[in-house]
């Protein structure tokens, strides 16, 4: 008999997440089920339901999620009942990409994770009527189970709380990897940070970590701006009140910073990332959005040798990098419980909106409330 779930479904674009119960499919070889204890919301989500980027529709979206291995397939060796695990995104693991370290580069990684199926086209879900319903990420974390490939899985010691963990493996990934692996920082570098959510936050945290002499949060929210400097920011700029050029001036005494990162989207702020740069500076604008910019790619790009740099997913591995970062997090270096906010999983609405308008930094939804029910929520 196969499984029923309750699972937030997004059924049409800019349509709210509505409760259903679903059916999971039969379990594939190199496949496992997990029992949601949480799961992380991310501006990818929202960029998904809205529409800015195309995807198939029912759909259950979710993809930093948290939780217990409930059942493995016949072909897993690496997991077993009872496992914490986080999840992130699918890879082939066999390609030139995979082989070489860099999944997220993966010849398969638009099929494994945006097509809403399977490798071999099947559902993971299944209306009570037969209507097929996307997954994301191969997780789909706004459910009570999930099915997900082992590429997706990450084993977490038995002291790691799952109901912190999760968005580990989205956004908080994806900006402290494109600092350590996309940028490649040095000790003494400078770096301007555009937008102080989750991503940017996690950023500059690990340009700390990694010695970066100049961290410059830029915002247009003073109490983002308030947090960043709590979290390592030499300087902050409120680009709304201040002008921008002359502050990156001042502060880098004309010659520009190193490194820049946007994760807003916003055309403007994604050229003003190239602009504060020096001779020889990388940009990475990482943000998921339907916007463009234009630039002179002689004047603002071959004459001062500068460079702009798609990173996804921090090119991170996660297996590698996830422990890492929760490691980082009990030295104290990594203090990304600052930026949560718990919401029963029934308030999903409610917590999407707050991090819509910038009330909530990273929302965690508590989709299994009896984990750890005698303990406090993680401070």
């Amino acid at each position: 008999m196969r499984m029923k779930v309750k699972a937030a479904v997004v059924n049409a674009v800019n349509g709210p997440y509505e409760f259903e119960e679903l059916e999971l499919q039969e379990l594939q070889a190199n496949e496992v089920i997990v029992k949601l204890v949480a799961s992380g919301i991310c501006h990818s989500d929202e960029a998904l339901r809205v529409g800015d980027a195309e995807f198939p529709l029912p759909a259950v979206l979710g993809h930093e999620g948290a939780g217990i291995v409930e059942q493995v397939g016949a072909g897993v060796r690496d997991f077993q009942v009872g496992d914490q695990v986080v999840m992130a995104y699918n890879s082939c693991g066999t390609c030139p990409s995979c082989r070489t370290g860099h999944p997220s580069s993966c010849v398969s990684w638009t099929t494994l994770n945006m097509s809403g199926a399977r490798a071999d086209g099947s559902p993971i879900f299944k209306k009570l009527d037969g209507t097929p319903v996307s997954n994301f990420f191969t997780q789909s974390s706004f459910s009570t189970y999930t099915i997900t490939n082992v590429n997706n899985l990450i084993k977490v010691d038995d002291d790691a709380d799952l109901r912190l963990v999760g968005p580990l493996g989205c956004g908080f990934l994806t900006g402290a990897g494109t600092v350590v692996n996309g940028l490649q920082v040095k000790v003494g570098d400078s770096i301007v940070i555009f937008g102080t959510g989750a991503v940017g936050l996690g950023a500059l945290m690990m340009a700390k970590v990694e010695g970066c002499a100049t961290i410059i949060a830029v915002d247009i929210h003073d109490s983002r701006l308030d947090i960043s400097k709590k979290l390592g920011a030499t300087h902050t700029i409120n680009s709304k009140t201040e002008n921008l050029a002359e502050r990156i001036a001042d502060i880098t005494n004309g010659v520009g910073v190193n490194f820049s990162i946007d994760t807003t989207g916003v055309s403007a702020v994604m050229k003003a990332a190239i602009d504060v740069l020096g001779i020889g500076g990388v940009t990475a604008p990482i943000a998921v959005t339907p916007n463009s910019m234009e630039m002179n790619s002689f004047m603002d790009l071959v004459l001062l040798n500068r460079s702009v740099k798609g990173i996804l997913m921090g090119d991170a591995i996660p297996q590698l990098a996830i422990p890492k970062l929760i490691q980082l997090h009990k030295e104290g270096k990594f203090a990304f419980d600052q930026l949560v906010k718990f919401y029963d999983f029934e308030q999903i609405n409610e917590a999407s909106a707050d991090s819509n308008s910038g009330v909530t930094i990273k929302p965690i939804l508590l989709i299994d409330k009896t984990y750890r029910q005698n303990e406090p929520l993680p401070q």
